[in-house]
């Protein structure tokens, strides 16, 4: 257990001083500043989002920051970048993303009212863009997304070409 939380903390310190990502700036200046090493500022701010989430003002538009922001801006590098990986675990992420936010809506009602729930979907969200092979969003996308849509797919081709020849036809007699 003791090697394995190392190998997080060495991830972690590597991400906090990837001078690629955006955030390493951030923290270099926090670092001097303060004195503080930052794995700690991290840790810290990550305490504080926890707490904002499961006390704060506006937790919702917190949470949902943290599940939209950064992939946002991930996947604007990737549509950038000539890599073609990146590419497919951003448009994974927000597969999974889609599909929780339809659910969320229809159940919106009941689990707002839990006290821990923004705490939880914020979590829910990170685990979605872990960069580690227990990825959340690649778990769920091989596990339940994908299966039912191997297995309904042709179903919904051939009622969305349904709908396209209609709204042609309806749109062509509109024209006349």
């Amino acid at each position: 257990m003791a090697q394995k939380f190392n190998e997080i903390k060495q991830e972690l310190d590597k991400s906090l001083h990837d001078p690629e990502k955006p955030w390493t700036s951030v923290f270099s200046q926090v670092e001097k500043s303060t004195g503080v090493d930052r794995i700690y500022i991290f840790l810290g701010t990550i305490a504080i989002i926890g707490v904002w989430l499961v006390f704060g003002y506006a937790a919702q538009l917190v949470c949902n920051s943290v599940g939209f922001l950064y992939p946002a801006y991930a996947s604007i590098h990737a549509i950038e970048s000539p890599c073609k990986d990146d590419d497919t675990k951003w448009l994974t992420y927000w597969v999974v993303f889609a599909i929780f936010s339809i659910f969320e809506y229809f159940a919106d009602v009941i689990v707002g009212w839990f006290p821990l729930y923004w705490l939880i979907k914020c979590l829910f969200f990170v685990w979605l863009m872990i960069p580690t092979e227990f990825n959340g969003s690649l778990v769920i996308y091989r596990r339940i997304v994908r299966p039912y849509f191997l297995k309904h797919h042709t179903v919904i081709d051939s009622t969305i070409q349904n709908v396209k020849e209609k709204a042609s036809t309806l749109l062509d007699q509109k024209k006349e």
